[in-house]
């Protein structure tokens, strides 16, 4: 059944947005949050698993510090709060893939609350959303739907569960209402979750990969007719994980809201499901409130009281945040806020950093960064960080083009064949047989043979138009199969003819 959708601009004409974000992290641990299982996922299923994850009776948990010390981080770079008293409780609910039938989290006394976060907008804008709190929890296990058309219950002839992921330690970050956006809500949408994630990759306590299921976004949305200050009822669509997602998903809920309450309809207050196909969204189950969760406090778990020194020590310890150092790294390379908003698009920061690291001038490490190898990260669809090349490879790249033994066209086939498997940059040229043509005996050669086949053009230049030079050049090249120096080509070229340049 299609959902009726309002045009966008008729929905912002008649109604503001209001957002809330929720992002689970999957923090890095190499234990449980509250068991000694490892994290290690893709091994055999329910191989991960103990009493206490399994929730067996008489199991008691023990609170994983690395986890606390984590949600302390996020908690301070995002400007937040830190308890000096909190504790776990109790969210009962039913899933098949929660052993306990309950989830250890934390409801009415966070770790981490009173936070905000500045985004920057693609034109500069920043806006600050603010944060309400970062609490600590454990994930669920892992339904497997079979038999049916979509992967999901509905249709499948049985459902398979592996428990190994159920207890790994998350953070999960929820924002004060986000007012205010107007037409640009989805865009803040995708903005928040794009900085929270290079927070997060910052701080070291997640490689947040979002096609991983590291990191998700929960996209709350309500809309409210313009004067009003009371929210609309909400929708909450579930486990979003790409940016562009997020935005496409604030987006089709804002037109589907304003459609139903245009018609006289009533919004009904439930999760949703995103449709990466098409950036739909269907209804999964009514929304429960706080107070249908029956939040009550752990009993197994003492208390967590970090003490003031070590949350300073902590902050302390903190690294330059992305926003900050996305700033001093403009300045030094000398690029626009577009260009710089480009490499972060393109995941391209860290790896043109450790390229300039590793000793290739700042400019040339940008060039193929963005240019041959985010082509080659598009064509595969792969991130760059998944490309079989390392900064210090493109370096050397970089530096056999200086040294004039590779001109942009050779090394380009350096940098595929090094993508290829065929070894380290110099070992692909000496395979390839990669070398610029530096033999000026060879090149004089070359370059005859290119004037002697060419009355015509030599003819043109020598009454002028040294433009038409660049004929020439192309045959050298040609002979040479790319190899030859094309600045010295058209030198020789010039003082054979006796034609200043």
């Amino acid at each position: 059944m299609t959902t009726e959708l309002l045009s966008y601009e008729d929905a912002l004409a008649s109604y503001d947005p209001v957002m809330g974000l929720e992002v689970h992290v999957e923090l890095g641990t190499k234990t449980k949050m509250f068991c000694g299982c490892s994290t290690e996922l893709k091994q055999d299923a329910n191989s991960q698993t103990c009493p206490t994850c399994l929730g067996l009776p008489g199991a008691l948990p023990v609170v994983n510090e690395i986890g606390v010390e984590s949600a302390i981080k996020i908690g301070l770079a995002l400007h937040c709060e830190i308890a000096e008293w909190c504790r776990f409780a109790r969210k009962n609910y039913f899933y098949p893939d929660m052993p306990k039938n309950f989830q250890t989290s934390q409801y009415d006394e966070p770790i981490a609350f009173n936070g905000y976060l500045d985004v920057q907008l693609e034109d500069g804008e920043v806006f600050r959303v603010e944060i309400e709190r970062a609490h600590m929890e454990e994930d669920t296990g892992k339904s497997t739907h079979v038999g049916g058309a979509t992967g999901r219950i509905h249709g499948a002839s049985h459902s398979l569960l592996d428990y190994n992921r159920a207890g790994i330690p998350l953070i999960e970050i929820v924002t004060k209402p986000i007012e205010g956006a107007g037409e640009r809500a989805p865009e803040v949408a995708k903005a928040y979750v794009a900085e929270l994630r290079e927070v997060i990759k910052a701080l070291g306590v997640s490689e947040a990969r979002m096609d991983k299921g590291q990191m998700r976004c929960d996209v709350n949305l309500s809309l409210r007719p313009h004067g009003r200050e009371e929210f609309g009822t909400r929708s909450e669509t579930k486990n979003v994980n790409s940016l562009r997602s997020v935005e496409r998903a604030a987006r089709f809920e804002i037109q589907r809201h304003a459609a139903v309450l245009k018609d006289g309809g009533t919004i009904v207050q439930e999760t949703r499901h995103f449709h990466e196909e098409d950036g739909s969204t269907t209804s999964g189950r009514i929304k429960d409130n706080a107070e249908d969760y029956r939040y009550f406090p752990e009993p197994d778990l003492v208390p967590v009281a970090p003490a003031r020194e070590w949350v300073e020590e902590l902050r302390a310890g903190l690294p330059e945040m992305p926003r900050v150092r996305r700033n001093r790294l403009r300045e030094e390379w000398g690029v626009s806020e577009h260009d710089m908003q480009s490499i972060l698009n393109a995941g391209a920061v860290d790896s043109i950093v450790a390229t300039i690291e590793a000793g290739a001038p700042s400019d040339q490490a940008r060039k193929w960064w963005m240019g041959e190898l985010a082509r080659n990260a598009n064509e595969t669809g792969r991130s760059l960080e998944e490309l079989d090349i390392t900064p210090a490879q493109v370096a050397r790249v970089c530096e056999l083009v200086a040294a004039g033994d590779l001109n942009d066209k050779l090394a380009r086939q350096v940098i595929e064949g090094v993508l290829k498997g065929e070894g380290t940059p110099d070992e692909v040229v000496e395979k390839r047989g990669l070398k610029v043509v530096s033999d000026e005996g060879a090149l004089s050669t070359a370059v005859d043979e290119a004037i002697a086949a060419n009355a015509g053009i030599v003819a043109k230049i020598q009454s002028g138009k040294v433009a038409a030079a660049g004929a020439l050049v192309g045959a050298v090249m040609k002979a040479t199969r790319g190899q030859a120096d094309a600045a010295r080509v058209k030198e020789l070229i010039l003082e054979k003819l006796g034609v200043e340049g």
